[in-house]
Order: structure tokens, then sequence, then C-alpha cells
């Protein structure tokens, strides 16, 4: 479906759900600290994994040379900047991500940002995704940073900024994935980082949901980082939580 800042995810209750449909919706973050250490586990995931989140950790060391790659290559790339300056600054750098052939990108849901993000990347495939409130804060956190808000409240009135500004999706907590599915409609994408299998550790996430529950909440797409990428089986664990999701 076409949309003004590029493709939009598929709409979550579109079609049949097949286990292969999954493989689109889940997004491996290569958290690691190497292009070798993240060479190794897109290999170890041939097959099993179509689309990878490459966020600050690794673009810092030659990462975004590897995401040029990858996305060469065919395989769908998200690249996680956080996007957020003064709208030139912004636009200019969505100008430049757009012609790496990148999947999906994050901007900071400030509707200044996101606006001038949308004119920048306006008739390609690029979709962006406004982040939302991070799923490592909780209400503490939020107030700390000065926002009058709970962190519920928070998301929901960033995403209806987020539809309003044109974006292609949001970034949030699968917690409130349900209720700002209501708020953007079936045809945002709703990806939410902060899963973890049952039994995982949280690690320094807040806001954590089980596999099975975002794609219920109506997740369209799952960041899953350290409980696959520090698993001592990669593959069984990327295919275990896509078995979870496809039971959803």
């Amino acid at each position: 479906m076409p949309h003004a800042a590029g493709n939009l995810a598929p709409s979550v209750d579109a079609g049949p759900v097949t286990a292969g449909s999954m493989h689109e919706r889940l997004i491996v973050g290569l958290d690691v600290p190497t292009v070798k250490d993240a060479e190794a586990v897109v290999r170890q995931l041939d097959g099993v994994a179509r689309f990878y989140k490459i966020g600050y950790q690794l673009a810092f060391a030659g990462g975004l040379d590897f995401a040029r790659d990858l996305a060469r290559g065919g395989t769908n790339v998200f690249l996680d900047m956080k996007l957020l300056d003064i709208d030139n600054t912004v636009a200019k750098g969505v100008e430049n991500i757009v012609k790496m052939g990148m999947t999906m990108l994050t901007i900071h849901a400030y509707p200044k940002a996101m606006k001038a993000a949308v004119e920048a990347a306006r008739g390609s495939d690029l979709t962006l995704l406004g982040v939302t409130v991070l799923t490592s804060m909780d209400e503490r956190d939020v107030i700390d940073a000065g926002y009058e808000y709970d962190p519920h409240t928070l998301v929901l009135r960033r995403a209806e900024q987020a539809l309003h500004a044109g974006m292609g999706g949001v970034v949030c907590s699968a917690e409130e994935a349900a209720a700002v599915r209501k708020i953007v409609g079936p045809d945002m994408a709703v990806v939410t980082p902060g899963i973890r299998p049952a039994g995982s550790a949280r690690g320094d996430q807040r806001r954590v949901v089980t596999p099975g529950e975002a794609i219920r909440n109506g997740s369209s797409h799952l960041v899953v980082g350290r409980p696959i990428v520090a698993a001592p089986d990669r593959r069984a664990a990327a295919e275990a939580i896509l078995e979870e999701m496809y039971a959803a």
C-alpha cells in the first residue's frame, strides 16, 4: 500500500497468516560489537531470518557499509538511528539513508522531525517509524526526563502525531500495541522491541512482552536481539520464536 513515507507494512489482519509470513515479521537485532560478529549471526540464521536491525553499536563499527551490503543482497534492513535534530538536518540524513536502500528507519516521534523526514522520504520505499517511548523507560524515567505524561499516555499521544505526520509506523512496547493499533489503524507498522520469550532475562528492558503476546496485541513486527544473538544455538532460538509467533 503506497504511503507518503514509503511502503507500509502489510496489515496484520489482511490475508492468511502462514509460517512464511512470520519470517517477514521477525526482525533480528544485530546487537553485536563487530561486523565480523554480525556476519556470523546472518550466516547462522540463513533461511530462518530475513530482516535485521542495525543500531548504534554496530553502525559505529562499520555497520553502515554492512547494512548497504545486506540491502544490495535483497535482505531487509531496519536502520535504528532514532534521528532527532533540526528539520533540515533530519531531512538531509533521511535523503542519504533512502539512497542506502534501507527498509525501515527510526525517527524520534517529535512532530517537526517526523514531518521533515516524511517529506525527505516521499516517493521512496523507506518506511519511517516514529519512536514513542523507549522500552527501557518506566514511569519514573519519563517523569525524570521532564514529561508530564505517564508512558502509556505519551505513547498514544506520539502514535497519533506519527499518524498525522504521515509516518509509515511507530515503535512502542508490545504492552501498548493494542491501544496504538486502535489509533493508527490496520495498515501502519507497529514495531515492538523488548520482546522476551517466557523465562528469559529482562536485561535492561522494563516493559517486556512475549512473542505470542506481541502478535496477539497487534504488533506487525517484533524486534528480538539478545534472546537470539546471545543464545547458545541462535538458529534454534529464532525458530522457537517464529513458532510462538505463528501459534499466536
